[in-house]
């Protein structure tokens, strides 16, 4: 059987694209479910902000390596694949002859679909939840879609300034607030399924809103459409020199920016607004470490001649990842939360981190029998059949 030069191409660009972008998803996976078990952690003390205080030495390496490489870093990678996904999803269906407009009302009727999987999340399996901040991010930015680089490069220095203001400042009142380094985990012993769902019921409204006022989700995420409008991720072999400054500078923002927030408690003690301005810098140089966490799977895509196993089952993981995000959140639930087996309250962080892991793996397992059996994960079909239904 013969086969043409443009189909061969062709076939070589979409094994790019699944590299880069499946792989850099599949792997988020594991980190966004590493920033999340530490939530669970209610009869530890608390550490510095988020994390609970390390006891052994376990607990320790896995709190450093979390404030460098997972904190506000797989959060801000989630955005810029998200928004290097929005520009995906708007080439393709203007290359199918569809109208600008029409377009654009499919991704922001997509997007209030992902906020309503983000209530479900949230208040039926009482996971944490960033669907439903996505979602509304989806909504905000998608007017930026149909309009040029400039204005594109424009907003995002706008909204990135505005944040770089507000956020430390923001933080610093509130740790001053509470008076101390960290903040005491929202799980308690006594949280049952049915109190935790009625709170969540009536909090579903302010989640996307605390989440976007305190955290620079819209800057990554029009990061993601940047880098997408030059095809970085899809085309990684015709950038590659610049996506290697891209992802040394990015890693070296994002290292520098934790460092102060890693001294705090060991050796120096700062006032708590100043701690919350540290921590502040910790979550807007998470920008530079979400776009370095993507580029540097570009670079990865462009390498790899052939996919071997392992990288292919995270390619089958990231093919699934409105699947399997979902599913992580609901076992991290079922194993560490009180309103379940309730192991958040017996373990530290170093074994949360262990079954977080773990978790991950068994995704990586599933979504690898889902590939070879050719099924597409159940919660892509029904977003696909959702949006679909009413064009």
């Amino acid at each position: 059987m013969s086969m043409s030069v443009p189909l061969s191409k062709s076939t070589t660009k979409e094994e790019k694209r699944a590299v880069s972008l499946d792989l850099a998803r599949g792997t988020m996976l594991l980190l966004i479910a590493l920033a999340h078990a530490p939530l669970y952690l209610y009869a530890s003390e608390p550490g510095i902000m988020h994390r609970v205080e390390g006891i052994t030495f376990l607990d320790q390496v896995v709190n450093l390596f979390g404030q460098f490489m997972i904190d506000n870093r797989a959060r801000a990678m989630f955005a810029v694949l998200f928004g290097y996904g929005l520009v995906l999803a708007f080439k393709s269906q203007l290359s199918k002859g569809i109208s600008e407009k029409k377009v654009v009302k499919t991704i922001r009727r997509r997007s209030w679909y992902l906020i309503a999987f983000g209530i479900v999340l949230a208040v039926i399996i009482v996971g944490q939840d960033i669907l439903m901040a996505y979602g509304v991010a989806g909504l905000l930015v998608s007017w930026v879609l149909t309009r040029s680089n400039k204005t594109l490069l424009r907003t995002f220095i706008l909204i990135t300034v505005l944040y770089v203001l507000i956020i430390p400042l923001f933080w610093g009142f509130i740790v001053h607030s509470v008076g101390s380094y960290g903040f005491t985990p929202e799980v308690s012993a006594t949280d049952t399924y049915l109190s935790t769902a009625l709170i969540r019921l009536t909090t579903v409204p302010i989640i996307p809103i605390f989440i976007h006022a305190m955290l620079p989700v819209i800057p990554s995420i029009l990061l993601g459409m940047w880098i997408a409008r030059y095809e970085l991720l899809t085309k990684p072999e015709q950038h590659l020199k610049s996506m290697r400054r891209i992802m040394i500078t990015g890693f070296i923002v994002s290292l520098l920016g934790a460092l102060p927030l890693s001294l705090i408690g060991n050796l120096w003690s700062p006032s708590y607004f100043t701690a919350g301005l540290i921590n502040g810098l910790q979550i807007i140089t998470g920008i530079a470490g979400g776009l370095a966490y993507a580029v540097l799977f570009g670079i990865i895509g462009a390498k790899l001649k052939e996919p071997g196993r392992l990288t292919s089952s995270l390619m089958a993981l990231g093919k699934r990842s409105l699947t399997f995000y979902v599913w992580n959140e609901a076992l991290l639930v079922l194993f560490l939360s009180p309103v379940a087996l309730n192991l958040g309250g017996q373990v530290g962080n170093g074994i949360a981190a262990i079954i977080a892991a773990g978790i991950w793996i068994l995704s990586v397992v599933l979504a690898t029998i889902l590939e070879k059996r050719n099924i597409a994960g159940p919660l892509e079909v029904l977003m696909r059949r959702l949006v679909s239904k009413k064009k």
